[in-house]
């Protein structure tokens, strides 16, 4: 999983949280996501290096509000793409 691609779903999914006035962890955000761990970690380090979450609180950071918030309201990219089932004749 690319961290590009599953930051936004990252930074979405806290500022839901934070809304909602709810808190997260690394297992409530892989459930909810429904990817795998390690992936979702790297991406929360990323997200923590660049100044859009705290990693040690689980929660975004003005910047990451602000970001996520605005992700609200569109619409992403899946995170996998749905497969072709071929039907049988």
């Amino acid at each position: 999983m690319n961290t590009r691609q599953l930051a936004p779903h990252v930074l979405r999914t806290l500022a839901c949280y934070q809304l909602n006035g709810r808190a997260a962890n690394l297992q409530t955000l892989v459930d909810q996501i429904r990817v795998r761990r390690a992936d979702l970690r790297q991406t929360v380090s990323a997200l923590h290096r660049e100044g859009f979450v705290d990693a040690y609180r689980m929660r975004l950071t003005m910047a990451g509000f602000l970001l996520g918030t605005a992700l609200l309201t569109g619409r992403l990219p899946e995170l996998r793409p749905a497969t072709a089932t071929s039907a049988a004749a």
